[in-house]
């Protein structure tokens, strides 16, 4: 757990004060109180993370209704050393905050650790319902702490009312299809389908069979009709991925659809009639495709009246730590690993690193170092050799540094860790085969197989 969340400790004691600040201090940035009143002013004037309360530092009153201690803590989390009682004491009301009990003293330091990391946990996941914005973590695994991130769910939110096409540009691993699915969701088209189509996964020559349908006859082995994909989208969503690989004589096909609201099945007498929402995706530059002639610019125009850029993780690094909880929970339980955190140390590692694959690198090295690591913590050398060897650790940070250099360099040593085999660092990379051959290319690395 970083040092950037705050604990703050009501406790009358001076020597057990001492004593819980040496044992968080490791792990978080300690404040301490001697009563409520006190802590309440240090929480009028500093961000607060998780409140660590005696139940011997309240009042009478105060410990007959927690449940208010809990509307005046607001969305912070309380860890309640409940003294003498399991069960903290309270009237039932609704909290807007969660509250855990902690056992009695002598107070065990691994349970208080425990009570603490819940309490984390519980915050995190609870700023995706601050009304006011400040972050939000969607079912989906969208997290958006980040200001980047926030702007561009600021965005979602206003576009998803329309039917008016968005264009989703990023870097393959940063999660467009979330969004894309995200702004479904949100839409007057929820109930409906959502359809995601990768262009670049399926062949040229079966790509418009699959779009638009075929009759029966319509070519080798059109044995029967078949519905297209922006059929069973009816009255939903499809969402065209790597828009940008579509070859240029069915960008034609695609900007009519957009254009006359129907579809021309293969062998069809005529076209049939669609409504649906059009989202598209694209992790390369639109712009200089139109100038090389591979992307029609009626086109361009047609799907991009919103563009939404989605940014790279290097470029949200507030989004990261929440990232890594939101992977150890969503991995741990199916890996039988559930409650597992990331050491200091690993977690500056992951800090560091340049993450070329964004978020789906990310978890990638998660749910590797989940499925090797011996213990319920995860340390550096539960790590990829590349992030282990990052040359930070050793005093010779990225900083200053061209970031194609450091793409560079990471290829290069994901490639060694698996012996060249160019699907295995696709994986770990977080992206498909194409991708790094795109990249492999650009950076000038052999890759002949």
């Amino acid at each position: 757990m970083a040092r950037d969340v705050t604990v703050l400790v009501v406790e009358d004691d001076e020597a057990m004060q001492r004593v819980l600040q040496q044992t968080l201090r490791p792990r978080y940035t300690v404040l301490t109180a001697s009563c409520w009143r006190q802590a309440h002013e240090i929480r009028s004037h500093a961000e607060v993370d998780v409140l660590v309360l005696d139940v011997n530092n309240l009042t009478a009153p105060e410990r007959l209704g927690v449940d208010e201690l809990c509307l005046e803590a607001g969305r912070t989390p309380i860890v309640l050393v409940a003294s003498a009682v399991r069960e903290a004491p309270g009237n039932g009301r609704a909290r807007s905050g969660p509250l855990m009990t902690f056992p009695a003293r002598p107070v065990s330091l691994r349970e208080l650790h425990r009570a603490v990391e819940e309490a984390v946990v519980h915050q995190h996941d609870g700023r995706d319902r601050d009304p006011a914005g400040a972050a939000r973590e969607e079912s989906n695994g969208i997290l958006a702490h980040s200001s980047p991130m926030r702007n561009v769910m600021g965005l979602i939110d206003r576009a998803a009312q329309r039917d008016t096409p968005i264009l989703l540009i990023g870097e393959s691993g940063t999660g467009k299809e979330l969004l894309a699915r995200a702004l479904h969701r949100k839409s007057p088209r929820s109930a409906g389908p959502f359809v995601a189509v990768n262009c670049s996964a399926i062949p040229e020559t079966l790509l418009e069979s699959e779009l638009f349908g075929h009759r029966r006859g319509a070519f080798t082995d059109a044995r029967d009709d078949q519905r297209g994909l922006f059929q069973s989208a009816e009255r939903g969503t499809i969402f065209l991925d790597e828009i940008g690989d579509m070859a240029p004589a069915l960008q034609g096909k695609l900007l009519r659809v957009l254009q006359e609201k129907e579809v021309h099945p293969l062998g069809a007498p005529a076209p049939v009639p669609t409504d649906v929402r059009i989202i598209t995706a694209t992790h390369r530059d639109l712009g200089t495709l139109v100038a090389d002639g591979r992307f029609r610019e009626d086109l361009l125009y047609r799907i991009n009246v919103i563009e939404v850029r989605v940014p790279p993780l290097r470029e949200r690094p507030d989004d990261l730590e929440p990232l890594v909880h939101h992977l150890l929970r969503k991995h741990g339980a199916r890996l039988g690993k559930p409650g597992c955190t990331v050491a200091a140390a690993a977690m500056a590692r992951l800090r560091q690193h340049v993450w070329p694959g964004n978020v789906r690198e990310l978890e990638n090295v998660i749910e590797r170092a989940l499925v090797l690591g011996t213990a319920a913590v995860i340390n550096v050398d539960d790590l990829p050799e590349r992030l282990r060897d990052h040359p930070a650790a050793n005093g010779c940070g990225a900083a200053g540094r061209r970031l194609a250099d450091v793409e560079r360099e990471h290829i290069l040593r994901t490639l060694r860790d698996v012996k060249g085999n160019k699907t295995a660092a696709a994986r770990l990379l977080g992206l498909n085969r194409k991708t790094l051959y795109r990249k492999l290319t650009h950076h000038r690395i052999a890759h002949a197989e």
